[in-house]
């Protein structure tokens, strides 16, 4: 598996567990033990679907990575995120060299 740094775009598998309101649902993360909703205006969705939640990579620790998005901003162990893209930076321009004059 390839390394995960700020920037990347990662993949979170959470699992359904009830629908909340007519547009949230109760989602389990691995890892993360806090309970957590989303918004999902699907119309049929069951306790125990499995849902895949991707955000970007805020901040890398040793062993956990958080990542913020949309519905997200929570921090999880790195064995619970999967890498969807690598960051690239934007290529630098080569300076103009003045003509001598």
């Amino acid at each position: 598996m390839g390394s995960i740094n700020v920037g990347d775009t990662v993949a979170i598998t959470a699992t359904i567990r009830k629908r909340v309101t007519e547009d949230r649902v109760s989602v389990l993360i691995p890892s993360y033990h806090q309970p957590h909703s989303i918004v999902d205006t699907t119309p049929h969705i069951s306790s125990g679907q499995k849902i895949e939640l991707v955000g970007e990579v805020e901040r890398v620790d040793e062993d956990t990575v958080t990542v913020g998005g949309k519905d997200l901003g929570i921090t999880v162990k790195r064995s619970a995120v999967r890498l969807v893209t690598s960051h690239q930076p934007p290529k630098r321009k080569a300076r103009q060299k003045n003509p001598p004059t």
